[in-house]
């Protein structure tokens, strides 16, 4: 089962001590790629040089809704350099998170706008964090239409009619470990509806890892739990699930399907 982990944070310091075993874990449970996420400018630098350092890893950059008050104007200008280097790919995380407070929500609000607006300008995916947030997203994104990048909502955790509104305008849906919890149903009934050609497989390392590794440090070789999820309650074969979602990942991103 060929598998990428389309969203995980191994610049994380949770990894800092084993990085070189996560990642042959990883290419042993046939992970052959992985997308790495910036919070901030610091951790985006680090997964610019973690992208140098390992040829299967991808990155994407951007100040994630936590962060968003740390946002200057000098952010863009280096967003925008970083993405010169060959594995980034995209911009994010970027998006809004209402369940913490940890920037206010008007703040939120524009600095989402600004890096919405800059992938566009980049000709790059955006990498969307929605959390308690899905109606102000979408409202957003309604009044940018014009102006949207292509993009993927990770770790979807909305309903379905909200996920027919990112469908509608064209974006990917992204399922983690939450998609094996018992009490999904929200979520499992999302996972069985999404078309096929728009969904994609992640951890989110070190974060949410899936049944059956709860309460350990999530890391890539676990996406293959969410694909084999994901493909059960689709009625699928899970090495189909995984190549459909392989496939979604290089056309989301523009990374060659062979290495």
């Amino acid at each position: 089962m060929k598998l990428f982990d389309s969203h995980c944070h191994l610049e994380n310091e949770r990894f800092a001590e084993d990085l070189s075993e996560v990642m042959a874990r990883m290419e042993d449970a046939g992970v052959s790629r992985c997308i790495l996420a910036g919070s901030d400018l610091e951790t985006s630098e680090q997964i610019v040089r973690l992208t140098r350092a390992y040829p299967r890893v991808y990155g994407v950059v951007g100040v994630h809704p936590h962060e968003a008050r740390t946002w200057t104007e000098d952010c863009a200008a280096r967003m925008a350099d970083w993405t010169k280097e060959e594995r980034i790919v995209g911009v994010g995380e970027i998006g809004l998170d209402y369940y913490y407070a940890h920037s206010p929500r008007e703040v939120q609000k524009e600095v989402f706008v600004r890096q919405l607006l800059l992938a566009r300008e980049l000709h790059l995916p955006a990498v969307f964090h929605v959390r308690d947030a899905h109606g102000d997203v979408l409202d957003l994104l309604r009044a940018n239409r014009s102006q949207l990048p292509s993009g993927v909502v990770h770790c979807y955790s909305g309903s379905v009619e909200s996920a027919r509104a990112y469908l509608d305008m064209g974006f990917y849906l992204s399922f983690a470990g939450p998609v094996t919890f018992k009490n999904a149903n929200r979520l499992l009934e999302v996972a069985a509806y999404a078309p096929l050609d728009r969904i994609l497989v992640e951890t989110d390392s070190p974060y949410l890892a899936p049944v059956p590794m709860r309460g350990r440090r999530n890391e890539p070789s676990f996406v293959q739990y969410v694909a084999q999820t994901v493909a059960q309650l689709r009625g699928m074969q899970a090495q189909e699930l995984a190549q459909a979602a392989y496939e979604n990942t290089c056309r989301l991103f523009g990374i060659p399907e062979v290495d």
